[in-house]
């Protein structure tokens, strides 16, 4: 009984406990989504070619090409200042600036201006606010 009261962390691995809970919450609300629409998936190919011409083809391949090279380079970056969140804050801001700048409609000088200044503002915050609020590290 007394087994039931005790608390280990492994500080190893504790830091993937809430990506693999976020992963496999995707992965079922995917089958769900799958199941549901099997019908619509299975069927002639007419939806897939269909949102396949009418999507915004560089918008999507960008948030994705954008979003893997931001993951991939948080860990390596934040590496060379250990437990600091200086890889989330120098990946942020360009991750940010890019992202924004590929959905604005209207690239003019005037309006980049206040996109760079949320680009640098929001991470910092958000970075700051981890670090010496909650006293959270970040990668």
């Amino acid at each position: 009984m007394a087994d039931l009261l005790k608390v280990s962390i492994d500080f190893d691995t504790s830091h993937l406990i809430f990506p693999r809970l976020i992963g496999i919450i995707l992965l079922l609300l995917g089958l769900v989504i799958v199941i549901r629409n099997r019908r619509a998936l299975a069927g002639s190919g007419a939806m897939w070619s269909q949102t396949f011409q009418q999507m915004d083809k560089i918008r999507f391949f960008g948030t994705l090409a954008l979003t893997i090279i931001y993951f991939l380079l948080m860990v390596p970056i934040g590496d060379l200042w250990p437990n600091t969140g200086l890889g989330f804050l120098i990946c942020s801001i360009p991750f940010v600036l890019l992202i924004s700048i590929l959905y604005m409609h209207e690239r003019t000088p005037r309006a980049m201006i206040p996109v760079l200044i949320v680009s640098v503002v929001a991470p910092t915050l958000v970075w700051w606010l981890f670090t010496y609020v909650f006293a959270l590290t970040l990668p």
